[in-house]
């Protein structure tokens, strides 16, 4: 299939966006943003569930319940995350590296089904890792579906309104060449967050 030319760097923007937090999360080295690699070790799990700050959301065993200011554990298994309805707590909760590599995969799972799957999946099926490998494969898992998505669509669908029916954005009210952009300033974003994590806790252990 050929890729509309308008496509083509958002496309380009995604996979550096997604190969650079892979490296940046599994190692044995990353891009450090001058073409040489600089070496990282595996993300621990003392990592992924580290909370810098009192009052932290992150992903918890469904057992011990939400932690502070959130009113339920959302997604499906053992483990959830931490979450709460609109209006949401003010300031915003300070989250773990879990949570966000877990909110991160779920929205890139559920958009490509409501793009190109079944238009059904929701956030309640949606599993919780309660381990560094199983959110790192699920953070692979949701990027591939999604870029299979993305080359799915042709010319047209890029400025189709509505055309991802995904419910939990504004998909309903964008066209479709906007919602793959906020989906690339998603992964830019929660990439850098998880990285600057990463480097606060190495920074704090010595």
């Amino acid at each position: 299939m050929v890729i509309p030319p308008r496509l083509a760097p958002l496309l380009q923007q995604f996979d550096f966006a997604r190969e650079r937090l892979a490296g940046r999360m599994a190692g044995p080295v990353m891009d450090s943003g001058d073409g040489t690699d600089t070496e990282v070790g595996p993300m621990t799990g003392e990592e992924y569930f580290w909370e810098p700050v009192p009052g932290c959301w992150s992903v918890r065993r469904r057992a011990d319940g939400p932690g502070p200011r959130a009113t339920l554990l959302a997604g499906t298994g053992d483990w959830g995350r931490d979450a709460a309805p609109y209006p949401h707590p003010w300031p915003p909760p300070f989250t773990t590296i879990a949570w966000r590599l877990s909110h991160l995969s779920e929205m890139l799972t559920l958009r490509a089904d409501h793009t190109d799957g079944s238009h059904a999946l929701t956030r309640d099926v949606s599993p919780v890792s309660g381990d560094v490998a199983g959110a790192v494969a699920a953070f692979d898992a949701g990027a591939t579906a999604w870029r299979k998505a993305v080359l799915s669509v042709d010319d047209a669908a890029l400025d189709t309104v509505g055309y991802c029916t995904y419910p939990h954005g504004s998909d309903a009210d964008e066209p479709f060449i906007d919602i793959v952009w906020w989906v690339n300033q998603e992964l830019l974003h929660h990439g850098a967050e998880i990285a600057l994590i990463r480097d606060l806790y190495r920074a704090g252990q010595h």
